[in-house]
């Protein structure tokens, strides 16, 4: 038996913050070191290191050809952003001698530069966006020892642009029937102040909903997350509710109206618009649930950004800093709240309903109007007023100055 002395073999990242976890943005530099720690003399032949990203889908549909016969299609696709191999071992001299290393820790720095172009992390149904940095350790008659560490991208979406600045709104309406008889109309028109927001935030939402007919019905919002997934010229969907609020009941006849009312954003990732196989996005969704027909359903293009509205502060905040409280949205792990989120079913059209959307407890909306209301504020500066004197500092010559008659 061959005693191992490779006590410790770890891949270390510097991390742009202090007391957070390894988060990087495209371009940026990514550096650590590799350790290890031996307990007696050790002859290494390499240590070599390789960083890897890439985005990958995959999903299986069953098809049935006839009564008795089935098959299962397959479909992947696999797009790469990052791969760089370096070796942290000085090379071998020509006699082909290996490099030894006494007892005790050593370590061994390697940088690496983000290329321009990523994806944001992401883990979801179909497919995932992964970063991570690989050690190999190479000793003579031992075998091969690998080490990994992941690391988080963050690709920064700024909402304080004129497109996510600026307001959405919608209209629709649909005629009730019951035994194919028309029982009147429901109409509905809503707005929200900006496209683009970021996780935290309240979503005040300004709706008017007209009851025309003679039934009771009940509106709703829910903030909706679409996972597309794409492989060689497939798709495939994935929907769920991640945030949802249910308004009150509207009498036949009736007209209810909302004044900013709160839909509050959880921690969920953000927006993923330009990788090739996949991509993540929002929409927030208005229906009217109508007793014996189908749903109205309204639907507002959202984008969940990274970095928040800045009507007077600095923008120079890094995107690790922002992110560094909490990276649950990278697993889509939602905080528990009062009751959790329905389900989405995987295929939606505009005619089908969406799952029932369960109310959030009301005493929980009171307090979350804590989010920006206007839409965009221009950042300016007062200047300062001119110093006071009791002197007239530009007195008016001698003649100029007719005197008034006071009776006049």
């Amino acid at each position: 038996m061959i005693f191992d002395r490779l006590k410790r073999f770890l891949v270390l990242l510097d991390c742009p913050e202090l007391d957070s976890p390894p988060v990087f943005s495209s371009g940026e530099a990514v550096s650590g070191r590799v350790l290890l720690e031996l307990s007696g003399e050790t002859r290494l032949s390499a240590l070599l290191i390789h960083a890897h990203g890439s985005a990958k889908v995959h999903w299986t549909e069953s098809r049935s050809a006839g009564s008795s016969t089935a098959y299962t299609q397959s479909y992947s696709e696999q797009l790469e952003f990052l791969s760089h191999r370096d070796s942290l071992l000085p090379p071998p001299p020509d006699n082909g001698e290996v490099t030894v290393l006494q007892a005790g820790k050593h370590e061994f720095p390697f940088t690496f530069q983000l290329p321009e172009t990523l994806a944001t992390s992401f883990e979801g149904k179909h497919g995932s966006v992964r970063y991570w940095v690989k050690a190999k350790l190479h000793r003579s008659w031992s075998t091969v020892k690998r080490a990994k560490k992941e690391f988080t991208v963050i690709e920064p979406i700024d909402i304080n642009t004129p497109a996510l600045l600026a307001p959405q709104a919608g209209a629709k309406e649909k005629q009730a029937r019951a035994w194919y008889c028309n029982s009147g109309q429901v109409s509905v028109s809503a707005k929200i102040d900006r496209k683009g927001y970021t996780p935290g935030e309240v979503i005040p939402i300004f709706a008017e909903i007209d009851n025309c007919t003679t039934r009771t019905v009940v509106p709703k919002a829910a903030l909706i997350q679409t996972q597309t997934f794409i492989a060689r010229g497939n798709q495939k969907q994935k929907k769920s509710v991640v945030a949802s609020m249910v308004g009150d009941a509207i009498l036949a006849g009736k007209r209810e109206v909302w004044h900013g009312r709160a839909l509050k954003i959880p921690p969920v990732g953000p927006s993923i618009l330009q990788c090739r196989i996949l991509h993540v996005e929002y929409a927030l969704k208005v229906c009217v649930d109508i007793p014996g027909t189908s749903k109205l359903l309204m639907e507002l293009p959202l984008v969940i950004g990274t970095i928040p509205l800045h009507p007077f502060g600095s923008r120079t905040s890094s995107i690790s800093s922002q992110y560094s409280l909490n990276l649950d949205w990278l697993r889509m792990v939602i905080p528990e709240t009062p009751e959790a989120p329905p389900e989405y079913s995987s295929i939606v059209s505009t005619e089908e309903s969406i799952p029932n959307l369960s109310p959030p407890i009301q005493a929980n909306l009171g307090n979350i109007l804590e989010g920006p209301f206007f839409a965009y504020i221009q950042e300016f500066r007062y200047r300062p007023p001119p110093l006071y004197s009791e002197v007239d500092p530009n007195p008016p010559s001698d003649g100029s100055v007719r005197p008034r008659c006071m009776t006049c």
